[in-house]
């Protein structure tokens, strides 16, 4: 094309309004009902991926992919990763964060051994992300609300945090340590004001239960909120661990 022609495409293109579409950053988050869309019905339960974009502004965008009851083997073989890697783009982000089902060991169809399938697992997640020119991020799973007699808050994921921080080690990606964040969270809030955090309900208080529900695993919104502020000031830093 001539140089004579540049200034009457330039006016065709003011002319018919005509604007490259800006596209965004996507931010998926894939893992557990810790994480994922909860409907009107069971609110006061809420995800902290649910409510993450509040967090990262308008220039990001998130799409969460978490799904109640999965873990890495579920989420895999439902084809629920394959989904998501078909959509990814260069710059995007993948967080990644698993464990709650992963150790349910009288269910075949999403236990794994953590040294073994979980750790192969993790890696799948962090090569075919990177092959996709996007950007890995670990996330250890959230603590469950489980005090001792003695006020102590005790530990239900065993080996699943520290083998997903091994992997971040080995494989060089960032990791956002939500055991450690959360426990910090539930301790600081204690035994009772912790409650809040959690899906703990009076019988009448919510329409989706009338019995109350006490739930130490899933989050209510403010805790999913408080989490998901977490994430967002994590997420962007500049340390790798």
């Amino acid at each position: 094309m001539s140089g004579k022609c540049l200034p009457i495409m330039a006016m065709i293109i003011m002319l018919t309004g005509f604007t490259s579409p800006i596209t965004k950053t996507v931010i998926y988050t894939i893992g557990d009902s810790t994480m994922a869309n909860k409907t009107t019905e069971v609110y006061p339960e809420t995800g902290w991926g649910q409510v993450l974009q509040l967090f990262v502004g308008d220039s990001l965008l998130v799409s969460n992919h978490a799904v109640n009851g999965r873990s890495t083997k579920s989420f895999i073989r439902e084809g629920r990763w394959k989904a998501v890697v078909e959509k990814l783009s260069p710059g995007d982000y993948v967080l990644i964060q698993f464990g709650h089902n992963d150790q349910k060991e009288q269910d075949s169809s999403r236990f794994t051994n953590p040294y073994t399938a979980y750790r192969n697992n993790l890696i799948r997640f962090i090569t075919e992300t990177r092959e996709r020119g996007a950007t890995p991020v670990l996330l250890t799973p959230i603590v469950r609300r489980n005090f001792n007699e003695k006020g102590t808050l005790v530990d239900t994921h065993g080996a699943y945090p520290e083998v997903m921080r091994q992997v971040a080690d080995a494989c060089g990606v960032k990791l956002i340590d939500l055991q450690l964040h959360t426990e910090e969270m539930v301790i600081r809030a204690g035994v009772e004001g912790s409650k809040t955090l959690y899906l703990h309900v009076n019988p009448g208080e919510y329409p989706g239960y009338p019995q109350g529900k006490e739930d130490n695993t899933h989050l209510s919104e403010t805790g999913a909120k408080k989490v998901a502020e977490m994430v967002a000031r994590e997420l962007f830093s500049k340390s790798v661990r």
